[in-house]
Formats: structure tokens, sequence, C-alpha cells
């Protein structure tokens, strides 16, 4: 395919898709993960201690050192607040876009890499990752550059590009752990393997690359070895001799994979199946044609595409079949995915089935603005039926624009429905779900002159509060610490309501300096969506000014 008219309209999609993604990352952090490691990375800028993390009041072992550091570098900087925070993830968000533009353009031609790039810039899960920073971000931009690295030292022996893809690989295991060398590596060794290229697996460059990978990863195990292998004492998982080197290597991977690990989760193998549908929406539909023309009728089989296919299939079938299983996981594919899609979009650009494609996708757009309505009209938002008439407008203006040939209409009406669900979600849905994150609304409530009061959370904790608070908040698990933390007033407590009416009916000479209302807005239920039985679904938390 040769596109003559997507180079001219290709930039001013991307940064459409691009400026789609950017509101998210002024608003509040989301709890509970983002906040959680908003605050493991404050705690890192805060005590410059680069080595040692700490979240909930004690030693943290889970994930890796890399994006809090990431994190906190961003702080020292920018100072400390929600947008530092999701600044450098977002900084890698576009560094894997213009690695899925180069990975596209190497294995297939230019414009399947720009349809991939399109692509993937607004698919829906990598979009709320953008706002609701975990790993993902910084993990699936370090795969995919290290993948593109290892293909120029495969085509042009050129070993410059070993270091390259060592660092990134090194930056993705020192985010998520070791497990991601099966979606860097897997696609390569499935390759070599269907092409009888075996003396590849003794090729000096790959070892070499594992070689400086290792050493790049030792800032990593350093600080593993020091915080618990040295400590034996610490009690983490509620154990002692925990090692942190095990963790990474065994636990943290092949324990959750397992089960047998310290973290359990329950999976079930058609989760991703489901999850899929959702995640990768407007283009899922594309997914799945995409997929089923490789198996069906692909004539073009390039063995060298084996390095995306191979490693998308593993990870997936590792996804599927892990116990632990959560749907940001997926986006780490989203780039391979995006490749699949736009590589059959270009196979099937003239035709008829391209025009059917785009003509459920102009349905999919108005059944998004139908969606968003609805949803509107249930929560009654305020100013929210402006944003959703402003969505109405880009679906009308869809039906306007003078379309050089169906591929574009495609592409131009799933950005359509992208923009209708990017714009309602991020100027009215989530600043409106934000105001139930009762640590938020707390920490707003201490004045910039009690910044050096002692703050505590006591029957009810909030990485919100924490996070948001002037000072570092202290955790208290039990009656006579918080006796004792109260007698050292004045001091702020952020409690529930019948902690809080218990003190005060005590005796306790307390000021009431907030009374935020709290859901779990992660967990979202349809009496709490429902502005007419919102009220029965929240909770009261207090913060105290004792004095």
């Amino acid at each position: 395919m040769n596109d003559p008219f997507l180079k001219r309209y290709f930039p001013w999609l991307l940064l459409s898709g691009i400026v789609l993604n950017i509101p998210g990352l002024f608003l509040d952090i989301l709890e509970p993960d983002g906040a959680l490691y908003a605050t493991l990375a404050r705690h890192i800028a805060e005590h410059n201690d680069w080595v040692n993390l700490f979240g909930d009041g004690h030693d943290w072992l889970d994930k890796p050192h890399f994006p809090f550091w990431m994190a906190a570098l961003s702080y020292k900087i920018l100072g400390i607040n929600s947008f530092a925070y999701k600044l450098p993830a977002f900084i890698f968000w576009l560094i894997s876009l213009r690695y899925t533009y180069l990975l596209g353009r190497d294995l297939y031609d230019t414009d399947t890499a720009r349809m991939a790039t399109l692509i993937y810039a607004v698919a829906f899960h990598s979009t709320l990752n953008n706002f609701d920073v975990r790993a993902e971000p910084y993990l699936t931009a370090c795969i995919i550059a290290s993948t593109w690295h290892m293909l120029v030292v495969y085509k042009k022996k050129n070993n410059l590009h070993i270091i390259w893809a060592a660092l990134f690989a090194a930056c993705a295991i020192t985010t998520k752990g070791i497990f991601v060398l099966l979606t860097i590596a897997g696609g390569w060794v499935i390759f070599w393997i269907l092409t009888r290229q075996f003396k590849e697996f003794l090729n000096y460059r790959w070892w070499l690359m594992l070689v400086l990978t290792f050493l790049f990863i030792l800032p990593e195990l350093y600080t593993l070895y020091v915080q618990f292998d040295l400590h034996p004492e610490k009690v983490v998982f509620g154990k002692t001799n925990v090692s942190g080197l095990r963790f990474f290597f065994w636990d943290s991977q092949f324990g959750r994979f397992f089960n047998t690990g310290p973290i359990k989760g329950r999976g079930s193998i058609t989760f991703f199946l489901h999850t899929t549908l959702w995640a990768f929406l407007p283009w899922s539909l594309g997914l799945v044609g995409g997929l089923f023309y490789l198996i069906r009728f692909d004539k073009n089989k390039q063995p060298i595409r084996w390095v995306i296919y191979g490693s998308t299939l593993l990870t997936f079938l590792l996804f599927s079949l892990s116990k632990f299983q959560l749907p940001h996981y997926l986006v780490i594919l989203f780039p391979y995915f995006a490749l699949i899609t736009a590589y059959f979009f270009s196979q099937i650009a003239n035709r008829p089935v391209l025009k059917t494609l785009s003509n459920i996708h102009t349905v999919l757009a108005i059944i998004a603005l139908a969606l968003v309505g609805w949803l509107q009209f249930v929560m009654d938002i305020e100013n929210g039926f402006w944003v959703v008439g402003a969505g109405a407008l880009v679906v009308i203006a869809s039906f306007f624009i003078p379309y050089k040939n169906q591929l574009q209409q495609l592409l131009f009406k799933c950005y359509t429905m992208a923009a209708v669900l990017y714009l309602y979600l991020f100027v009215s849905f989530y600043p409106f779900l934000l105001t139930f994150q009762s640590g938020r609304q707390a920490a707003r409530a201490i004045p910039e002159q009690d910044k050096n009061l002692p703050v505590a959370a006591y029957g009810e904790f909030s990485y919100t509060f924490e996070f948001y608070s002037p000072s570092e908040v202290r955790l208290i698990c039990d009656e006579p610490t918080l006796q004792s933390f109260i007698s050292k007033a004045p001091c702020y407590l952020y409690t529930t309501e019948a902690v809080a009416k218990s003190l005060l009916q005590s005796g306790l000479k307390a000021n009431i300096k907030a009374k935020p209302k709290h859901f779990h807005i992660t967990r979202l239920k349809y009496p709490f969506l429902n502005k007419k039985t919102r009220s029965q679904t929240l909770e009261t938390r207090y913060l105290l000014f004792i004095n």
C-alpha cells in the first residue's frame, strides 16, 4: 500500500492523539497504586535516599526502583506534585510512539509505521495509563526500544546498538522484573528456530547484550541487597529473613505465575481475551481482523516479523496462564497490537471490507457519544453537558470531512470516537470522581503555615492523603500509639467518622477541619454513579486539628 494522503494528515492526527492524552497529566493522582507509587518516589526525593523504598509505613518490596527514580528526579526539578509524577511516564510514552514507528518502518513499510503510531496513540488503556500512571508507560517504551535496537544489530551488525538494546532491556527489568526478557527476546528465539538460524544462539553480540544488561541492572541488585538481604531482621510480608534478591529473581515473577509467592491472585484463562476487546478500543475490531488475516490470508509471510508475533503470543499466553491478572498488564503489547492492526488495514486498503469497517466505526462513534450522554444524564456532573455537546460537534464534523479514501475515513472515525470518550473522561468524569478521594480533600484542608506539624492517619489510611499532605504522614495502628500521638498536640489526624466522633465525645479538644465524602472510585457501582442514590453510597472521613 502507498497512500498518497497518509503522509499529509499523519502529523495532524498524531498531534491530536497526543493532545487527547495531555489533560490527564493535570488531574490528581488516582488511588491506590498511582498514589502509592507517587508517595514512594516522594520519600526518595525528600530524604535523598535512592536505595531504600518505603511505603505503608514500612520497608516496601514489590516493584523495582526505576519508575520511582524517574519520578523522584522529576520532583527534584518540578517540585512534589501530580504533574511532576506523571510527566516522566508521559515522556517515555512519547518515546514508545517513536519506536513503534521505527519498528513498523523496518519490519513493514512507512505507511504501516504511520498507521501503527496513530493506532497506539489513542488506544484506550494506554491513554488511561498516562492518567493513572503505574509502571506500564516506562515498561512499554523500554521493551519496544530494546526490540528495535536488536533489529538494527541483526540487520546491520551495528555493535553500538547492542549497548542501547541492553540499556533499554535493563531499564525494563528494573521497572517490572526479569519476565520482560520473554517479551523482548521470545520473538527472536521463535524467529531463529523457524528459520533454522541456530548459529544466532552462539552469536557473540547477543551474549554481549546479555552481559551488558546484567551490568546495567547492578544498581537495582545493590539496592535490594542493602535494604533487605543485609537486614534479615526486617519484617516483610509478615516474615523475617526475606531476601530482596530472591524476590526480584523469583517470587515477584515466577511466584506470581505459579501463585506460590507472597502476593497471590485468582486468574482466569479467558480474562485477557475479553479485556483486550475494551482495553484496545477503538481498534479492537481491527485487531481481531488483523489476527484472523495473519492466520488465514497473509501471503507475505516474512519470518522476521515473528520478532513481534512470537513475543506477542508468548507474553499473552504467560499473562493468561498466570493467576495474577490486571487489565493494565496488556498495555506493554499495545505497540505490537498496533502493528498487527495497521498491517491488516494496509492489506485491505483497496477492498470493500474497509468501507464496511469505516461504517461500523461510524456507528461506534455515535454509540460512544450516546454512552457519555447517558452517563452525564445519570451523574449530572456540573458543566458536563457542555462537554457532551463538544463531543457531539466532533461527531457531526466527522460527517463533513472530505475524505480522500476509506482508510482516511476509518482512521478519522476512530479518532472521533477517541475524542468523544477522552474529552468527557478527562474534562468531566474523572475530575468529578476525584472529589471523592477523601484523602486528597483532607490534605487540601491543612494550611501551609501548619506544614511542620505532625500528621497521622488512624482507622483509615489514604495514599492520596499521604502524598498530598504537606508533611510526612504517620500510620497509627493501635490506640496506645494514637494516645501518644495526640499528646504531642498541636497535630492533625485523618480518620473515620466513628473514630472522630468517639474522640470528640471523650472530651478531646479538637477542631473539625474537613469532612470529605469518600468512595472507592476505582470500583464504580451504579448506585454511586446515579445522582439520586449517590449519597447512600458515601462514607465520611474526618480531618481533626488537635489543639
